[in-house]
């Protein structure tokens, strides 16, 4: 790979508290990572200089909670609950009998779809999940196809109670022989600890086995009603909790005292129009909070991080500085990839080389303008794939 120097930047955000936003900043990207980072003045040599004219720069979005391996459509659900039919975990069902009967092919091609699509509005990173085959040969088979695209793989088989299978068999597969086939091609497991779904006591036997299994942890938790997700989230010591929409003053005050980070996803809520979640309070009693578009057929089928973003600014009562702090180093974090080196969510010298280049002078413009395309330049591993 050549190496590129960026230069005439408006806005550099780096999510380092060294590097901070420095001023007539210019950035190098050698290969992978990012080789330098200073002033344009004595910037080094490069083999292709770009010169951004005045535009923003920030890391790549980190997506860190998408449900992509998926066939089918749930239009029709959606249409109901914008009548007034409320959300319930069941629906998943549908989606699960429509991905049993893809074919290989079909799923890859699905993912890879919504994976660019993602990537061309800035997402560099992204997290996604099985879950929408409920059997050993159909979750293995969401693994392995998601190990080929995406950045995290997460094994849910704990996603629902499969119609017809009595829920303690089905836990006894998951943490069993599911579990067992899976795990080479997921780093992390979940589960839906939620009314309709898991229990308490359900989901803490699947995140048990999983760290058994040497998989890290995380939770579906607090989405439809407030629930033990949270507090079993951070005993267990799960990387994050996601959901949160409805959280309780003791839940707060355990994720400000843990390092599990609170991941919203205020797409999902405004879709099956749920209040939004408290990010405000999360971050005033000082927990990590992430924002991820939960992109899914069912409950949030959108990939625009930054629709995440401007949510959070104009409705959830987020700085923009907070809110893209969130939808990038926060995702980091929740996938604990924001250190070390090729760290993403971040640009400093040594992390991946993730760069996103907005069409406006600044990250506020997100809010500002807001349902406005404004990508106007990607770089994943330092690859420009727009």
């Amino acid at each position: 790979m050549t190496s590129t120097l960026i230069t005439g930047i408006g806005e550099l955000t780096t999510n380092d508290e060294e590097l901070g936003r420095p001023a007539d900043a210019a950035l190098v990207l050698d290969g992978d990572r990012i080789a330098w980072i200073g002033a344009a003045s004595a910037a080094p040599a490069a083999d292709e200089i770009l010169d951004v004219e005045g535009r923003a720069v920030l890391p790549g979005w980190v997506d860190s909670h998408t449900h992509l391996v998926f066939a089918g459509d749930r239009t029709a659900e959606f249409e109901a609950r914008m009548a007034g039919a409320a959300y319930a975990a069941g629906g998943i069902a549908v989606t699960v009998e429509a991905t049993r009967g893809a074919t290989d092919a079909e799923l890859a091609a699905g993912l890879r779809k919504h994976v660019d699509e993602a990537a061309a509005q800035g997402t560099t990173c992204v997290e996604t999940k099985t879950g929408y085959g409920l059997t050993v040969a159909d979750e293995v088979r969401a693994a392995r196809i998601a190990a080929e695209v995406a950045d995290e793989v997460t094994f849910l088989g704990a996603h629902l109670v499969p119609p017809g299978a009595d829920a303690e068999d089905y836990l006894d597969e998951v943490c069993g022989p599911m579990l067992d086939a899976v795990a080479p091609y997921a780093r992390w497991a979940d589960v839906f600890c939620e009314t309709g779904a898991f229990d308490e006591t359900q989901s803490r036997r699947v995140l048990t086995a999983a760290a058994a299994k040497g998989l890290g942890l995380r939770v579906h938790g607090n989405q439809l009603g407030q629930g033990p997700g949270v507090r079993l989230a951070v005993e267990l010591g799960a990387a994050s909790v996601d959901h949160c929409t409805h959280l309780s003053d003791a839940d707060i005050e355990a994720l400000a005292g843990s390092a599990t980070v609170a991941t919203l996803l205020p797409a999902c809520d405004l879709s099956t129009r749920q209040p939004l979640p408290p990010g405000r309070r999360l971050l005033d009693a000082g927990a990590t909070v992430a924002l991820a578009s939960n992109c899914n057929p069912g409950s949030s089928y959108t990939s625009s991080m930054a629709f995440c973003v401007t949510t959070a600014v104009l409705q959830m009562g987020l700085s923009v500085e907070e809110a893209v702090r969130a939808a990038t180093w926060g995702g980091a974090r929740a996938l604990r990839r924001e250190t070390g080196d090729g760290a993403v969510g971040v640009l400093r010298p040594g992390a991946r080389a993730d760069v996103h280049v907005l069409d406006a002078p600044s990250a506020t413009h997100l809010a500002y303008r807001p349902g406005v395309p404004l990508t106007h330049a990607v770089w994943r591993k330092g690859s420009r794939v727009r």
